[in-house]
C-alpha cells in the first residue's frame, strides 16, 4: 500500500469513529442537584414505653375507667420543633415542620386534606440538613393531629376487634376519611377529640364521638418551664441522646418519634368489667398518647 492510500484508509477510520462517539451528555443542573443529606423523621408506637399525664408524670388509670394500648395502623402530625433547653418556649426553637392550615369551616384549622398519614417505621417527613441550625437538641416537640388504630370489645357476648379514627389537633377540617370500610363525610371543623368507631361483625356500624374539651391527654416534659396551649396536642419530649448537628453531616440522621400507646385508648367503664362494652354504655373519654421519646438513629 503507497502512502496515499495509507493516509486515506487512515482518515476515513478516524472519521467512522468520530461519527460513532456518543455526545457527551447535557450538564448537571446544579439548581435541582440533591441537597441531601437528609433530617429524616419516622414514627414507632411502643405499648410499653412510660405512661404519662399532662405534666410528664407516670400516670395511672381513674377508678372508673378502663384503658387499653390499641394496635396503631397510622398517624399524622402537624408540627415538629427541635428544642435545644427545658426553658425554650413554644416556637423558639427550630421549627422544622409546620402542616397546612385552612379556614375552609369557619375558624382556623388544621387541613386535613393535606394530611400526611403514615404507618409505623414510614417516612413522615423529610428536610436537608442544610436548612438544618446546627446545635445540640435535647427535647422534641410534635403536634399530633390524627390516630387510627384497632381496639378490642366486647359486643353481644362476642369478643371482637374494631377500628377507632381519632382527630387529636386543636381544631381540625375534615371533607371526608375512611375509618376502616366505611367513609365518614364531615365538610367541616372538628375540635380536639372528635372520633369515629367501626365495627365489622356481627354486624357492621359505624359511630361517631367527640369527647369533652381538655380532655385528651397531652403529655408535657417541660410543662412547669416552658408550657403549650390548652386544647393543642403539642406532645414534648426528650431526647434519648441529645441529637447534635453540627452542619458537617455526610450521611442522613433518622429521628423516631416513638409514641408511648401505654393504655392509651380509655374509656367511661360502666359495669367496671375492664372490658370495652359500647353496646351496653361504654364512652371514650381520653384518646391522648402517653408519652414520646426522640431517638436517633
Amino acid at each position: 500500500m503507497n502512502l496515499i492510500k495509507y493516509l486515506s484508509a487512515f482518515l476515513i477510520s478516524i472519521t467512522l469513529i468520530a461519527s460513532c462517539k456518543k455526545e457527551d451528555p447535557d450538564p448537571i443542573n446544579i439548581d435541582n442537584a440533591p441537597t441531601g443529606p437528609n433530617l429524616i423523621f419516622k414514627f414507632k408506637f411502643d405499648p410499653n414505653q412510660e405512661r404519662l399525664d399532662n405534666f410528664g408524670q407516670p400516670s395511672t388509670i381513674p377508678n372508673g375507667n378502663a384503658a387499653q394500648s390499641p394496635n396503631f395502623n397510622s398517624i399524622s402530625a402537624h408540627y415538629i420543633e427541635m428544642i435545644t433547653s427545658p426553658w425554650t418556649q413554644l416556637g423558639d426553637g427550630e421549627v422544622v415542620y409546620e402542616g397546612e392550615k385552612t379556614s375552609d369551616g369557619g375558624a382556623e384549622a388544621i387541613d386535613f386534606r393535606k394530611a400526611n398519614i403514615v404507618a409505623e417505621g414510614e417516612v413522615f417527613f423529610s428536610i436537608p440538613l442544610s436548612e438544618v441550625n446546627a446545635g445540640a437538641y435535647e427535647y422534641i416537640r410534635v403536634s399530633l393531629s390524627y390516630q387510627n388504630y384497632d381496639i378490642d370489645f366486647n359486643a353481644y357476648g362476642y369478643s371482637l376487634t374494631g377500628t377507632l379514627a381519632s382527630f387529636i389537633g386543636y381544631n381540625n377540617y375534615i371533607e371526608n376519611y375512611a375509618v376502616k370500610n366505611q367513609t365518614v363525610t364531615v365538610n367541616d371543623d372538628k375540635l380536639q377529640g372528635y372520633w369515629a368507631f367501626e365495627t365489622v361483625s356481627p354486624t357492621a356500624t359505624l359511630n361517631e364521638g367527640q369527647v369533652p374539651a381538655g380532655a385528651v391527654t397531652v403529655p408535657n416534659v417541660l410543662d412547669s418551664s416552658s408550657p403549650i396551649p390548652n386544647g393543642s396536642c403539642l406532645v414534648t419530649g426528650e431526647f434519648q441522646n441529645a441529637l447534635t448537628i453540627t452542619g458537617n453531616e455526610t450521611e442522613d440522621v433518622v429521628v423516631v418519634l416513638s409514641v408511648s400507646t401505654n393504655n392509651s385508648f380509655e374509656w367511661d367503664d360502666q359495669d367496671g368489667n375492664g372490658t370495652y362494652d359500647p353496646v351496653d354504655g361504654d364512652i371514650p373519654v381520653d384518646m391522648g398518647v402517653r408519652g414520646l421519646i426522640g431517638i436517633v438513629q
